[in-house]
């Protein structure tokens, strides 16, 4: 989104904090610049720009100028040899009905991976739905053009696990698999402690019909809710292998927690995993893995900000509190033998200082206040289905708020992490600090920050990868613009970033990929190409109306060419669904921008 305004967002460090930032320049001066350099997209303004999925046509490579845009591989809702692309099933493959008799057929198109695997190349699809749905598309690629095109498409089944629950970000392992996600899982006291359907959470019924349970009919109970919905089921990373005959194996890692999992990202030495937390106090987690390319078993970590200034996002140096061993096996039969909350801890009421009685912990999480206590023998099992609550009782922080895309510039050896929002717990105020230890004291800056974390060994730790502190790298502006401009709509400046949510690099090219997750910071979302040597901000993509930039992932050489993915979910879905007028545009689009030459 553009305004001819000179751009006032970007916060830049103060002159020696800027750790991972500082030498950047210097770095630049021993060679030539291999930033790509992409033509800029237009702010929207007009009602028929606001509807389009506008890309940059052109970009720069090497000094050559090469043809690029978005291209779309499938929309929801597109029928593929037989298959409906987005379409939500049951547990039996039959599917989802919704509430006025049609198929339910979700539009929340979010992360897709590309896959090649021996001669052939696959694309691993979420859709952020409850019941939530992965489908595996076998794709044609042009070896001149290198256009992508699908060839089939097929839903991955999730039985053997309970089904799939709202799939958002995700990542490709080192190994070449599939890593999604589970986020926003259901609050396993309050289902614990529901005596009716009426005090179930909305957000979660609709996960009853995965096992044919209609949640909204006046003859089920809560019981029979509880019978087939086990909150413990969900929250975790989710891994995909594709055989090049096409076939999908599913793992859940529930050795590596239970969160609202954006994503988890796995580091070079394929054994060191960050997973980031979405919603409001949340945590940062790291999981180091028993065995290189094996998720399944390992010690689970967690971040305590430690704050040396407030000023421009802020800066901390970065605790991590071990939260103990576990394996997939271990928690999943836990699951499967119907532990539940109350198994796991006693509870008491936060007297009105938010402080607890004698035995009793004081956290502060997404649920709110609490007063926890964890019963004898379950500190593991706790430490994995109740992470957040387990992590704020060790010690670690749990104010950050809307943690969103995680990814690695292994040059200089900087994790960047996004966070949507800096507001709530990472402010200095009393409802979200209340019983909590007020780590993060930050300006509010509901237009979000990109954070830099310095990587380096950790011989205690046993890891080559450990952040070591957090500072915010490029932020977003609160703006206030007239009513009746052409900008009206817009609560941040429209040159600069609002609510960053997933991001990507451009390994060796200097770039850092920033997509938006914004209502109204932008009434229009955004991808963002960040120049971090220069701090040059481009405009690279707008999407429509009521969408979101979903996932934008960056492959450098997958046969020859490079492809930027890029995924607009819900368009008309989340804002200005007045605006809908042909039922059709309201599909959500799998695509990417490109093709590129290689970028090795």
């Amino acid at each position: 989104m553009k305004k001819r305004f000179k751009s006032s967002f970007i916060a830049l460090l103060a002159v020696g904090v800027m750790s991972g930032q500082a030498g950047l320049a210097t770095a630049a001066d021993k060679k030539p610049s291999k930033v790509p350099e992409f033509t800029e997209v237009s702010f929207p303004v007009s009602d028929t720009e606001k509807r389009l999925i506008q890309a940059s046509e052109e970009v720069v490579i090497d000094g050559k100028t090469h043809k690029i845009g978005f291209q779309t591989i499938l929309r929801s809702g597109q029928k593929l040899d037989g298959t409906t692309f987005g379409l939500l099933v049951d547990q039996d493959g039959k599917a989802i009905i919704s509430k006025d008799g049609s198929q339910h057929i979700s539009h929340d198109n979010d992360f897709a991976s590309l896959l090649p695997v021996g001669s052939k190349l696959f694309m691993v699809s979420h859709f952020e739905s409850r019941p939530g749905a992965m489908y595996v598309t076998e794709l044609s690629q042009d070896s001149d053009s290198g256009k992508l095109s699908a060839v089939k498409t097929e839903n991955i089944d999730f039985s053997e696990f309970g089904g799939l629950w709202v799939p958002c970000a995700g990542s490709v392992t080192p190994w070449g698999s599939h890593l999604g996600s589970e986020e926003y899982p259901s609050d396993a006291r309050a289902t614990n402690e529901a005596t009716s359907m009426d005090t179930i959470e909305d957000y979660d019924k609709p996960m009853a019909r995965y096992f044919g349970v209609n949640p909204y009919a006046e003859d089920t109970s809560v019981d029979d809710f509880r019978k087939v919905f086990k909150p413990y089921r969900y929250g975790y990373p989710v891994e995909v292998s594709v055989s090049e005959a096409g076939k999908a194996s599913v793992s859940k890692h529930f050795a590596m927690g239970r969160v609202a999992v954006e994503l988890a990202y796995v580091m070079p030495d394929n054994r060191t995993a960050y997973i980031s937390d979405d919603g409001t106090n949340v945590g940062l987690f790291m999981f180091i893995a028993d065995e290189a390319g094996e998720l399944s078993s390992g010690s689970l970590y967690a971040a305590k900000w430690e704050q040396i200034h407030a000023t421009n996002g802020g800066y901390a140096n970065l605790q991590w509190i071990n939260l103990g061993h576990a394996d997939n096996s271990t928690i999943q039969k836990a699951i499967e033998n119907d532990v539940t909350f109350s198994d796991l801890f006693a509870t008491a009421t936060p007297k009105d200082d938010g402080s607890c009685e004698n035995g009793f912990t004081a956290v502060n999480t997404t649920t709110g206040n609490e007063c926890l206590q964890i019963k004898p023998g379950m500190e593991t099992i706790a430490s994995r289905l109740e992470t957040r609550r387990y992590a704020a009782m060790k010690g670690a922080t749990t104010e950050l708020r809307k943690e969103e895309g995680i990814t690695f510039d292994a040059e200089r050896s900087i994790l960047y992490v996004a966070m949507s929002q800096v507001a709530k717990g990472m402010e200095d105020n009393g409802k979200h600090d209340k019983g909590g230890p007020n780590h993060i004291r930050l300006p509010k800056n509901k237009c979000g920050t990109v954070y830099g974390l310095d990587i380096k060994p950790d011989a205690t730790i046993g890891s080559d990868y450990v952040a070591q502190n957090m500072y915010g790298v490029i932020s977003g502006t609160m703006v206030s613009y007239p009513k009746d401009g052409d900008y009206a709509n817009n609560t941040c400046d429209i040159d600069g970033i609002a609510n960053p949510d997933n991001i990507t690099y451009i390994p060796g090219r200097d770039t850092l990929i920033i997509g938006e997750d914004t209502g109204s910071g932008h009434q229009n979302d955004a991808i963002w190409a960040y120049n971090v040597t220069s701090r040059k901000l481009t405009r690279i993509q707008t999407t429509p109306y009521g969408s979101e930039t979903t996932s934008p992932y960056f492959y450098p050489d997958i046969n020859g060419h490079a492809y930027l993915m890029s995924v607009v979910q819900h368009p008309y879905g989340e804002s200005d669904s007045d605006k809908l007028s042909d039922p059709a545009d309201a599909a959500g689009y799998t695509g990417y921008i490109g093709p590129f030459p290689a970028m090795n």
